[in-house]
């Protein structure tokens, strides 16, 4: 739990944020575009990052175009302001095909 100057806690809940990448980035630049947003959480607030590079995968269907995409699992635990934003800068990066975000139960486990 976080304390507020108010000395109110504010509850973080445990999130799930799988996203995919461009197949035609890089290594380098895909590395680089995944710490940003690990960062990106880390300035927010987050706590527990667990962050897992699924690697390049085929798409069932084709999305923008790409029939292959990197994917990305990160797991941690924020607010829901700190998930509006990470979700508002993964909508405007043109990097990022598709992502989604699953709010999770405490009990769940991280499968590897």
């Amino acid at each position: 739990m976080i304390q507020t100057k108010n000395s109110q806690e504010i509850k973080l809940n445990c999130y799930e944020t799988v996203y995919l990448l461009k197949s035609d980035l890089n290594e380098d630049r895909t590395l680089s575009i995944i710490n940003e947003y690990k960062s990106m959480l880390t300035n927010g607030g987050a706590k527990n990052i667990i962050l897992q590079h699924r690697g390049r995968r085929h798409l069932s269907y084709s999305i923008k175009d790409y029939r292959d995409g990197v994917y990305v699992q990160v797991n941690y635990e924020g607010n829901g302001k700190l998930v509006q934003s990470f979700e508002k800068s993964l909508r405007f990066d043109e990097n990022i095909i598709r992502y989604l975000t699953n709010k999770q139960s405490k009990n769940s486990k991280i499968e590897g």
